[in-house]
């Protein structure tokens, strides 16, 4: 069907706007958001007639000289056309009306409303009215049943309903539509309409599609639907025939179908791709005016619909079409391939062809079936016509005459002569735009939100301005600027807020930076772009600017206005992002097709040493859906969010890879509702959006309040406990990868906060391990115990000894000596390359100095000890005190240290009396044990645990220290402070108590008896001691001759009892006391261990010399330099 598409012209204010045709189709009427009503004689006219009927004007309808139009002050009014006279108010709602329409005679006027009302009104008698109730909703549209009988409403509560009009009630409802709260906010106006004459169909537009019903029956008999349509339809309208359907888009898309074939004949698209929202045929059907939503007029001339065409030839329908080589051999009328295929500026051809237009018909269509030159239509018309190829020569028979036309296409198979494409669609590009922004043809809108601050644009009929406002006020006050270039897109940093405005045709595109961390007086600078070249996408870094042009260009800018860079994009800008010195750009890297978009993605960084880190990469989508937000989060990693609410992150240490981490369409309670992005964090795990309600965008006023969502990664099975366990980890490692990253580019890290994720990461790890023990699978145990730092491997192993899983410990076993053997091998290397940082050098996660044997480790466990005990100390000399967090900030020993009230202390409780032997246990040599014994597994067993659990029944039998020095403070039950390293140190002394210990590991650890470097015990008098020690010594005795059969731990524990019964006053005086007698522990801490006599030989005392010994001379300096006796054989 060839038609001209004229072009637009100014008609009304943006806003929404709605046209109509008078009777005889002499003037074109329309009505828009200014609140006048024009009526132009033609396209052309340069001065139409118009009437103000309000403020603003909604809808209207023209009828036998009546216009009735809707406007904002809630009536319905009458006016006599062409004159313009009042003719008084028809009705009256509680707000304003959103569609009016006539009835096919004119005797009557509906009328919907924001008040979920439908009222129906006679003209000659306002005061007969019918109200129809039962919307839950503003109404969007309504049509008459051209037999007078039904009236048909569609609504925003998502329903289409036909009303039987006398009897005031429902005759069915459809739940088509998506819910939203305002015809503002709709995804659609859903414009009903009947078709005249034959009233046999109501068309309903339902999204991309138009469903028509079958009135009577209101069966769903059919589905008119064009690949190319990719956005909701907005509008439909009849030809007065009858025959054939017009829709308007969003997208600014016309189409145009017949019916009775089912085939798009026509389509056109707005010259600017605004969306249409007004229809209205010519009463000839030779023409179609539209309006959009910025108040432009357009029109459609020169369809050949009209009811003239009644007479038309049927000889094609009533040949018969058995004959398929005569039908080939015709020069038939080739109208079905050429209705859909027409130029914007060809000329309308004849009905009948000549023998010519087979040629003319292959210079518009090569072999393909693509047009050539289709100026503004898309792609190949004939898309859909493929399911006409199985139709039946009959298919289009005009069997039924009260369908008011007699335009019918040709027999069906003469499409078989022209090849037809049947692939798949190519997809519309997605506009460039600026992250955190709303769209740009909104009055009052956000041009940007980030982490810095907000900058609001408003563009209405007082005010053409930019308002900027700042999170945190001490970076600089609120500004509000005067917008006279039109700047579209913005961008806000901690230095300067950027502008930019495209190109008119008298001024070229502009870039406009005001630089307020300037230190100078002139704090804004302003740059032209080439001609030809418009500004896409924008943004601002540490110290640099960037700015993405049509012309496929990236200029980088410094942020006093220096041009530093230029170079070329390899496709169209979509988005582009900064944070620091990294600059991330999105683009088009191909054509989509099928509804996705082909994206790229470069991540460069600028710092010392200028290098690209992802090249090109496809940038990952869901399916059939769009970029829609992108960032970085608050420590500088990549992520964005696509259209379905997935928001995924850039994995570095797989790759550079992107992991889906949220998806906040689960947490939206409604279809229509979504989640608008403003930011996101790693630490702590926050995505921070706006609810919106209804809508994809949140309005300007009142300040929207920003809500945070939790992230979690769409692991399998997350309900159960091993899912939720393995998506923690996961989870974890994935966030904290930022610290590798900001270390190596130089920046400072938190490293306590590092320290914190690698323990919760060991913390799931051993958890995820001892459900895999109890589930019996071991050789996933094995693989979760590769994932564990040396330490808690050693707790692995004591856990499936305990468990009664020898095979299993022996792998972790075989396991973790390897990697000591690995770490000794690496540790000559180390101490040439950076001997000074040895006692802190850590090698695959966890500290080398625990198995070196040498002097350093010593120290550093000797410090170690002294600062939690003196800790501990104070706290029991009455100072209440959590020492979990000083101690952890202090140092970085064992960053897993199990936090107190953690699931898994149940299953790691130690054994009580067993011999505990150090399985990596380093000979004089500097090999390693062959012995398997725990005792470094009791160390860590006992830090793993929680410090608050009650010490198990003898479980502290074999703590007392290996030299001839016991500490005292070692069992204390129940305390709130982290266990000590005094605690973890087993003892041989146990052995002796337990002669018919039967466990494996005993007899190795006999045999495994070797000089070791000294236990953290054996140093523990030379510290200064606190007053429960200096009393413990004074009333010792006391306590042992009250209770002759008590054990050491058991002395103890009483004696902290009674201690702890004291006054705080007394107390005090102990401490006092205590400090008076401090030794010279802070000398020997600097001594040099020389050789005394054998720390083995010390291992085999008995425990009650051990006691008298260090009754008789607590500050002897003997015992004290006994405890440094250390091998050199």
């Amino acid at each position: 069907m060839p038609c001209e598409r004229k072009p637009m012209r100014y008609g009304h204010s943006e806003g929404h706007t709605e046209v109509c045709f008078d009777d005889h189709g002499r003037f074109i009427v329309t009505c828009g958001n200014d609140g006048d009503v024009r009526i132009w004689e033609s396209l052309e006219d340069d001065d139409p007639k118009f009437i103000t009927v309000g403020e603003k004007a909604y809808s209207l309808a023209l009828k036998n000289g009546k216009l009735v139009t809707a406007s904002s002050n809630n009536t319905v009014q009458i006016h006599t056309f062409p004159d313009g006279e009042p003719d008084g108010i028809l009705t009256r709602f509680t707000t304003n009306a959103t569609h009016v329409t006539f009835n096919s005679s004119g005797s009557r006027v509906a009328a919907g409303s924001s008040d979920f009302m439908v009222k129906v009104v006679e003209v000659s008698d306002s005061s007969q009215q019918k109200t129809l109730r039962g919307h839950e909703a503003p109404v969007l549209s309504v049509t008459f049943d051209p037999k007078d009988d039904f009236l048909a409403s569609s609504s925003c509560d998502g329903s289409v309903v036909v009303w039987n009009i006398e009897e005031q009630t429902q005759v069915i409802s459809w739940p088509l539509l998506q819910k939203t709260n305002d015809v503002s906010n709709a995804k659609s106006l859903c414009r009903l309409a009947w078709q005249p004459r034959a009233a046999k169909f109501l068309a309903v537009p339902v999204d991309t599609k138009v469903h028509l019903y079958e009135r009577g029956s209101w069966d769903h008999v059919s589905t008119l639907s064009d690949d190319l349509l990719t956005q909701p339809i907005n509008v439909v309208a009849w030809s007065p025939c009858g025959q054939f359907l017009a829709a308007g888009s969003v997208g600014g898309s016309l189409t145009l179908w017949d019916v009775n074939s089912k085939l798009c004949v026509e389509r056109q698209k707005h010259e600017k791709g605004f969306t249409v929202c007004g229809l209205a045929w010519h009463p000839s059907g030779s023409q179609i005016a539209y309006t959009d939503t910025e108040g432009c007029l357009g029109l459609l001339d020169g369809l050949g619909v009209s009811t003239a065409d009644t007479n038309a030839p049927k000889a094609p329908v009533k040949k018969p079409a058995k004959d398929y080589d005569a039908l080939f051999d015709d020069d038939d009328d080739d109208r079905v391939l050429d209705e859909g295929l027409s130029d914007t500026n060809s000329p309308v051809k004849k009905r009948v062809a000549v023998d010519g237009d087979e040629d003319d018909d292959d210079f518009l269509i090569p072999s393909t079936g693509r047009v050539r030159n289709r100026g503004a239509i898309l792609d190949d018309e004939n898309s859909l016509d493929t399911g006409s190829l199985k139709l039946g020569p009959d298919t289009f028979r005009d069997d039924d005459d009260d369908t008011g036309s007699a335009v019918v296409p040709p027999s069906v198979p003469l499409v078989a002569l022209r090849p037809v494409y049947e692939g798949p669609m190519p997809t519309p590009p997605q506009k460039a735009f600026q992250s955190g922004s709303t769209p740009a043809h909104l009055t009052h809108r956000f041009m940007m939100w980030n982490s810095v601050g907000i900058v609001r644009g408003y563009n209405d009929e007082q005010d053409n301005a930019i308002d900027v406002e700042f999170h945190d006020t001490a970076v600089h006050h609120a500004m509000h600027l005067t917008n006279s270039l039109g700047h579209t897109m913005a961008d806000i940093s901690q230095e300067a807020v950027l502008l930019a405005c495209s190109s008119t045709d008298e001024l070229a595109s502009k870039l406009q930076c005001l630089h307020f961390s300037s230190w100078d007086t002139n704090k804004e600078w302003m740059v032209d772009l080439p001609n030809g070249e418009d500004a896409r996408a924008l943004c601002l870094g540490q110290g640099w600017a960037a700015v993405a042009t049509s012309t496929l260009t990236l200029r980088l800018f410094s942020i006093g206005g220096v041009q530093r860079e230029i170079f070329s994009l390899p496709g169209p800008v979509v988005c582009m992002v900064a944070h620091g010195e990294q600059l991330l750009i999105v683009y088009h890297r191909a054509t989509g097709f099928d509804g996705e978009q082909a994206l790229g993605v470069q991540l460069l960084q600028f710092g010392r040493r200028k290098r690209q880190i992802v090249n090109g990469e496809p940038l990952p989508l869901s399916l059939r859906s769009h970029l829609t937000w992108l960032g970085f989060t608050a420590e500088g990693t990549p992520c964005y969010v696509d259209s379905d609410g997935v928001v995924r992150l850039l994995n570095r240490s797989l790759g550079n890879t992107w992991t889906p981490v949220c998806h906040t369409r689960e947490t939206c309670k409604s279809r229509s509702d979504h989640y608008w992005v403003v930011g996101a964090h790693e630490n702590p795990q926050q995505l921070r959006c706006i609810p919106c309600k209804g809508s994809r965008y949140p309005p300007t006023l009142p300040r929207p309040a920003v809500a945070i969502l939790p992230f979690k990664l769409p692991l399998c099975q997350t309900a159960t406990e091993k899912g939720q366990m393995e998506e923690q980890f996961l989870r974890s490692v994935l966030f904290h990868n930022h610290y590798s990253f900001l270390s190596s580019s130089g920046y400072e890290i938190d490293e306590d906060g590092q320290s914190r994720s690698q323990k919760e990461q060991q913390e799931l790890l051993m958890k995820m391990f001892a459900l895999s023990c109890k589930l019996e699978r071991e050789f996933r145990s094995v693989e979760l115990a590769e994932l564990m730092t040396h330490n808690v491997v050693t707790l692995a192993i004591r856990y499936a000894s305990r468990s009664r899983r020898m095979a299993l410990a022996q792998r972790l076993s075989d396991m973790a000596l390897e990697r000591a053997n690995q770490i000794l091998e690496e540790e000559p290397e180390e101490q040439d390359e950076e001997p000074e940082h040895k006692s802190i050098r850590r090698n695959s996660g966890y500290d080398q100095s625990e198995v070196t044997g040498g002097r350093q480790s010593n120290r550093h466990n000797r410090e170690e000890e002294e600062e939690q005990g003196q800790e501990l100390g104070e706290e029991e000399d009455g100072q209440e005190m959590e020492t979990e967090e000083t101690t952890e900030s202090r140092k970085r020993v064992n960053p897993f240290a199990k936090e107190a009230g953690s699931p898994v202390k149940p299953s790691l409780t130690p054994i009580g009396k067993v011999g505990r032997a150090n399985p990596f246990k380093v000979f004089g040599s500097g090999k390693p044990s062959a012995s398997s014994g725990q005792n470094r597994v009791t160390n860590i067993l006992d830090n793993m645990t929680s410090s608050r659990r009650s010490a198990p029944p003898g479980g502290s039998a074999g703590k007392p220290g290996k030299g001839p020095v016991l500490k005292p403070l070692a069992p204390r039950p129940k305390s709130k402070t982290q266990s000590t390293l005094l605690q973890m140190t087993g003892t041989k002394t146990a052995n002796k108590k337990t002669p018919g210990n039967t466990e494996p590991a005993a007899d190795q650890r006999k045999e495994a008896e070797v000089p070791a470097p000294a236990s953290p015990a054996d140093n523990s008098d030379k510290r200064p001691k606190t007053g429960f020690q200096l009393w413990l010594e004074e009333n010792r005795k006391s306590i042992v001759f009250d209770h002759p059969d008590m054990e050491e731990t058991d002395v103890i524990k009483e004696a902290m009892g009674r201690f702890r019964t004291m006054s705080a006053e007394d107390r005090l005086t102990w401490t006092e006391r205590a400090k008076g007698q401090t030794g010279d522990a802070f000398d020997l801490k600097k001594r040099k261990r020389d050789g005394g006599e054998d720390v083995g030989s010390e291992n085999g005392r008995e425990e009650a010399d051990e006691n008298d010994a260090k009754k008789k001379k607590p500050l002897d300096s003997a015992s004290k330099l006994s405890a440094f006796a250390f091998n050199k054989n």
